[in-house]
């Protein structure tokens, strides 16, 4: 299989911002002088350690342990071969690769087809709505609310009534009907394959990337006795646990505000966006869960108290049902939730057509608390005018107001529910502290983290000493480096070099790195820094980490990523050459040390003595010279 010039892989990396890439799935915050930090995308946690730093081209968790370039990074989110990473940063840029000995480009993956044909697909779709037979749907859309713009905006499109229209077309455009069945375009019949979709109104469903991954249809006409709803079947590239519609179009808006809003339905995203509520998403064919949670942390950048997540749920038995599954998610959030319910039943879209964009704007200023929702919710089973009714409505609301997070708050719905209940306050405290001991044995008892991970989240590794005179078994990490102030410093060099080395003096550089370096883990990383014969190539700092060897290449990669202890680029540059020529004199002192103690033992007349007193005075002076620029 020809291979892409090695000259266009290192091209392609060198124009592709890997911050860029991975702001798609994840929002970066500043993390000091050119480094950003997220959620991990690889593993659950409640505060972020997945560093990124753009100039070197690199991210690393500092929990999980991943790392990698952003050919990897691709890999790793979407299950892309090498070539297809390559070959879709390329495309994302406009460049042409070349192959290997004149070869043409390699037949495109089963997963990538997979891709080509849902794009393909929803640009036709998207054509039909202005057919003739489309004016059901273009009716359907228009009772809604909906214009042509804005059908225009979120690609809605028409599926025809006929059996074989998409599959016609598509087929015309080279795809087989084994890749349109994967993709979930078609279906599998008695006599054959036929379009899975027919007589509908389409939404395209995107993934966070902006990728068409699947489509959602509403029936259309009566005598279609297929579901009111349907979407895509799971397929390799579509995973209906963690899709949310509209995320495409959200995210930038969800990570800027750190505020999401949970919809019901597509036509309820579309009439929050066009209402300027820009955050709206919704799950797709499946009821909103804890795959989607994962999802929607990583893009608003969840590590604190201050977001906000806004649930929309109809005020009928499903949404009430709805609404208790959600707060059995909600403490994975660490944003605060809410419930937002209309008035009148109202959902977004018939709050728009009914009363207005600014309605619905009001609904989300309207919104409570959720655990104040569902604890109406819980009192509403019961008859509170018997003692029994009373009594098991304390029971079943007490534990909703013991788990409220902010203890600010806890005493505050302690008197509420005393007052909605009728008894007395202590009676009511004494049950929500009986609630509270409950909650914490059972979490106890489940192996939950009582540093406030959830079960299943990862830590990152704990600091244990690593002996300097024996290769641990373990890997090695930063916090695994013995605390002396050699150790430090080499360190703050061996980062700065990895990080800033092509835009310091490469005189200084190179002096440095031929020292070899007092703790073993260090000098294996230096040794691999040393071998790097042009530090002014693209991708110098990556070959150098991914050649130290174990169990020091975590070592490696962390320095490679971690924030670099300075305030601004200029000073990060300074402080790394000062670094370099410090040690340089650390160098020079030890062969200083040498030096007195062999002239104490030759005779002051002696050759041998003028001879090293003269190497004294030229070591002063270099050390002076150095010390002098740092």
């Amino acid at each position: 299989m020809p291979r892409i010039a090695q000259a266009d892989v290192d091209e392609v990396k060198a124009r592709t911002n890997i911050a860029d890439i991975i702001g798609e799935r994840v929002a970066l915050k500043s993390a000091g002088v050119g480094s950003l930090k997220g959620l991990c995308p690889f593993h659950d946690e409640r505060s972020p350690s997945f560093n990124v730093r753009p100039q070197v081209g690199y991210y690393h968790c500092f929990g999980c342990g991943e790392s990698g370039d952003v050919y990897s990074f691709l890999r790793a989110m979407d299950h892309l071969t090498f070539t297809e990473a390559v070959e879709r940063l390329a495309a994302r840029i406009g460049y042409s690769l070349h192959y290997e000995d004149g070869g043409a480009a390699p037949e495109t993956s089963g997963r990538t087809r997979l891709y080509q044909a849902n794009t393909a697909a929803a640009e036709w779709f998207r054509s039909q709505l202005s057919s003739p037979e489309a004016e059901a749907a273009r009716r359907f859309l228009g009772e809604r609310g909906f214009d042509a713009g804005a059908a225009a905006h979120f690609g809605v499109g028409y599926a025809p009534k006929g059996w074989n229209g998409a599959r016609d077309a598509l087929k015309a455009q080279g795809f087989t009907d084994e890749e349109l069945l994967a993709a979930g375009i078609l279906s599998q019949g008695q006599r054959g394959a036929y379009d899975r979709f027919r007589g509908r109104v389409i939404w395209p469903i995107r993934d966070v990337t902006g990728q068409t991954i699947g489509f959602g249809a509403r029936r259309l006409y009566d005598d279609d006795k297929g579901p009111k709803y349907l979407n895509t079947p799971e397929t390799p590239v579509y995973k209906k646990a963690q899709v949310l519609y509209g995320l495409d179009l959200a995210k930038k808006d969800i990570s800027r505000s750190h505020r999401v809003v949970v919809v019901e339905g597509y036509t309820d995203v579309m009439a929050c966006h066009l209402a300027g509520v820009t955050t709206a998403i919704a799950s797709c064919g499946t009821a909103f869960g804890t795959e989607h949670i994962t999802v929607l942390r990583r893009v608003m950048g969840d590590d604190s108290a201050s977001g906000e997540v806004v649930f929309t749920f109809d005020p009928d038995a499903a949404g009430q049902k709805a609404a208790l599954r959600a707060f059995g998610e909600e403490k994975r959030f660490a944003a605060q939730t809410y419930v937002a319910v209309a008035p009148d039943g109202l959902d977004p879209c018939d709050l728009r057509l009914n009363k207005g964009d600014g309605a619905v704007r009001s609904l989300m200023d309207a919104k409570a608390p959720m655990f104040e929702f569902v604890m109406d919710q819980r009192l509403a089973g019961f008859d509170l005018r018997t003692v029994e009714g009373r009594v098991g409505a304390l029971r079943a609301a007490a534990p909703i107001v013991a788990d409220i997070r902010d203890s600010a708050l806890r005493p505050g719905y302690t008197r509420v529910l005393a007052r909605k209940l009728g008894l007395d306050l202590g009676e009511v405290r004494s049950e929500v502290e009986r609630a509270a001991r409950a909650t914490r044995a059972a979490t106890s008892s489940a192996g939950g983290d009582r540093a406030g991970l959830e079960p299943g989240m990862h830590r990152a590794p704990a600091s244990t000493p690593a002996a300097e005179d024996a290769e641990p078994m373990t890997r090695v990490t930063i916090a695994s480096l013995p605390r002396t102030a050699d150790a430090a410093m080499e360190r703050d060099a061996l980062m700065g070099i990895l990080q800033y080395g092509h835009l310091v003096d490469g005189a200084d550089i190179d002096a440095a790195l031929v020292l070899p370096m007092i703790v073993p883990a260090l000098d294996a990383v230096r040794q691999s820094v040393q071998a790097q014969p042009d530090r002014s190539r693209i991708g110098w700092a990556s070959t150098a980490v991914e050649s130290v060897r174990e169990p020091y290449q975590s070592l490696a990669v962390e320095l490679l990523t971690a924030a670099f202890p300075a305030l601004t680029e200029d000073e990060a540059i300074s402080s790394t050459g000062a670094l370099a020529r410090r040690l340089r004199i650390r160098a020079l002192d030890r062969e200083k040390g040498e030096l007195l103690g062999a002239i104490q033992r030759l005779p002051a007349e002696s050759a041998e003595g003028r001879e090293v007193r003269i190497a004294l005075r030229d070591l002063d002076a270099r050390r002076r010279a150095l010390a002098e620029s740092t």
